[in-house]
């Protein structure tokens, strides 16, 4: 016995030799190995620029804060403010969205058992002191009162995902918001001077225009062309907010092909999130952008010291092209259907001619003309090629809420399918389109 322990024994002795000799090697090995830059950069680039899109408010805070100042209309009067203040109820029901990961288990654990006062501004405050709320940011001073606000990319391209909550989980970065609702919250502002000057009308008609667009919607083109309704349909001339996600490899990234990602995100850094930055684009010289004109838009320019979006660009870039289009999950569409489908959009429908797999868009210039694809012309006239963009379709489930095409006129799947099988002649049966329909939920 005492022998066959002491064989045992030196056994595990040998084993455990051998594997603190490999660990050692392992180790020298992979301390010898060179490291990548392109790879070290690249992980780097991404982190910085998920900080970027996340937080960054590019100095817009000037304009939001010290100019409407909106911040004024969140506290409310009874903290220094204007008005009733915004609860978290109300800022909840306007689409705004917390991260459930920053808030602390003792403050998660009020709001579950309902002992948080919803209804109380001060909680919106303690949120935003958190960076809780999702693309917004409050800027408070030593004494910790709230004497500005800033937003950012993550307001209107991240959503969560409802798991605390509704309207309170975990980040979904890229994820279009199509709850919330910018015109109502822009409205809140006691002082909308500043964008009726830049129109050139009164503050009740920025107002107006404003509570016209609804959820999931604003109007890139406004501030360039001063138009509100699409003529054609009666509709407010407010798009969808289109996904983030889903991007590398895409040629353009906007319904009617403004430019590429980092172009629109200096466009709306500056532009539409009234950042501090430098921007040209001499196309804004064109007569039909009048507001454009008028404000000097095709060629901002700011001392470098001062620019606070420039050189957060690449990063920012490079974490949008991360971002990849979410799969659907289990059982959300039907898989014999989506199978026939898949034959019908390569075969009979078409659709894989202008949607080429896996980009789900054209590799190169992916426009088309409005009445190629039977549709107005009154978006695709408001931008430079007076075309309108092939949209990518991965992760089409996360977006259905606000209807399809670039300003929601379809409602559902469906409609866009009859769209197309009339606009084309395809003669779909409705036993084909149904299937259509069930692939593209599968993409």
């Amino acid at each position: 016995m005492f022998s066959w322990n002491r064989t045992v024994l030196a056994s595990a002795l040998l084993l455990l030799i051998g594997a603190l000799w490999l660990c050692r090697e392992k180790r020298v090995i992979a301390q010898s190995m060179p490291v990548d830059p392109v790879v070290d950069d690249g992980g780097k680039m991404i982190t910085d620029g998920r900080q970027i899109f996340r937080f960054d408010t590019f100095g817009d805070e000037s304009f939001w804060g010290d100019k409407l100042k909106l911040h004024q209309a969140v506290e409310g009067s009874k903290l220094g403010g204007v008005g009733s203040g915004l609860s978290p109820r109300t800022a909840l029901s306007l689409g705004l969205k917390v991260d459930a990961d920053v808030v602390p288990s003792s403050l998660a654990g009020q709001i579950k058992s309902g002992q948080l006062d919803l209804t109380d501004p001060a909680n919106t405050l303690a949120l935003l002191k958190l960076k809780a709320i999702v693309g917004v940011t409050g800027i408070f001073d030593g004494s910790g009162e709230l004497t500005s606000i800033g937003i950012q990319c993550a307001l209107c391209h991240s959503t969560v995902d409802d798991s605390f909550l509704p309207g309170i989980g975990k980040r979904r970065d890229g994820w279009p918001n199509r709850d919330l609702d910018i015109g109502k919250i822009v409205n809140l502002a006691p002082d909308v001077r500043a964008i009726a000057e830049a129109l050139a009308v009164d503050q009740p008609t920025v107002r107006t225009v404003l509570s016209s667009w609804g959820p999931g919607k604003f109007d890139a083109e406004l501030l360039l062309d001063g138009k509100a309704v699409n003529p054609n349909t009666g509709m407010s001339a407010a798009t969808l907010i289109p996904p983030a996600f889903g991007l590398a490899g895409v040629n353009l990234h906007t319904w009617t092909g403004w430019g590429s990602v980092p172009y629109w995100n200096a466009f709306v850094a500056i532009i539409e999130m009234h950042g501090k930055g430098r921007f040209f684009d001499s196309r804004l010289k064109d007569p039909r952008f009048p507001i454009a004109i008028r404000n000097g838009f095709d060629d901002i320019r700011i001392d470098a010291d001062d620019d606070q979006v420039t050189k957060k660009l690449p990063a920012l870039h490079y974490y949008q092209m991360s971002l990849k289009a979410p799969k659907p999950p289990d059982g959300s569409f039907d898989k014999a259907a989506s199978d026939r489908g898949d034959k019908l959009f390569s075969g009979k429908a078409d659709c894989n001619r202008c949607h080429s797999e896996p980009l789900w868009t054209e590799p190169g210039w992916n426009m088309h003309s409005p009445a190629s694809i039977c549709v107005d012309r009154f978006q695709a006239d408001r931008a430079p090629d007076g075309a309108y963009r092939t949209a990518p379709l991965a992760g089409l489930f996360a977006h259905q809420k606000g209807g399809f095409f670039h300003d929601g006129r379809f409602a559902t799947l469906m409609d866009v399918v009859n769209h197309y099988d009339t606009c084309f002649g395809l003669g779909l049966t409705g036993g084909e389109k149904n299937d259509l329909v069930q692939y593209l939920l599968s993409l």
